[in-house]
């Protein structure tokens, strides 16, 4: 992998991926990380899907969504700190929507940490807008930033 050219395949992860998630997220978000039960827990519930980007044993990142009706959640975008800023997560974003709007969303949601500079503007040139603030959110004490986008 160079940095010019990253793995952008998007596919669906694998209930088996879910250590691999696991510990990208703990890379990630090493202060908040889901370990690899709650990870799995997740991919069982209804209505959830991850796609991940990247060889799937070590991907370059994963998006976990929940769709319910005409609504999505993004509940998670983790890309490997080191790999950030090469087309990861907006691929993710992309194929996440193809996905939502086969599955009958019309509207997105999601929560990002208000201090999350680079997540919000990666949000933002995705189409999302700010909805709402959660204050004091996060373990951390961040505020969320609440933000939607219309498919």
């Amino acid at each position: 992998m160079t940095k010019s050219s990253p793995p952008l395949g998007v596919a669906a992860a694998e209930h088996d991926a879910a250590d691999a998630l696991a510990a990208l997220h703990a890379e990630a978000f090493p202060a908040t990380s889901w370990d690899a039960p709650a990870i799995a827990k997740l991919m069982d519930a209804p209505g959830v899907f991850v796609l991940i980007c990247g060889e799937k044993d070590r991907p370059t990142g994963f998006l976990m969504a929940r769709l319910a009706a005409d609504e999505m959640e993004i509940l998670t975008l983790a890309v490997r700190p080191k790999l950030r800023r090469r087309g990861a997560g907006r691929a993710l974003v992309a194929a996440a929507c193809a996905a939502a709007k086969t599955g009958g969303a019309s509207v997105w949601y999601l929560e990002v940490a208000a201090d999350n500079a680079a997540a919000c503007a990666l949000y933002k040139t995705c189409g999302f807008e700010q909805a709402g603030t959660r204050p004091g959110y996060y373990a951390s004490g961040a505020d969320a930033t609440l933000m939607a986008r219309t498919i």
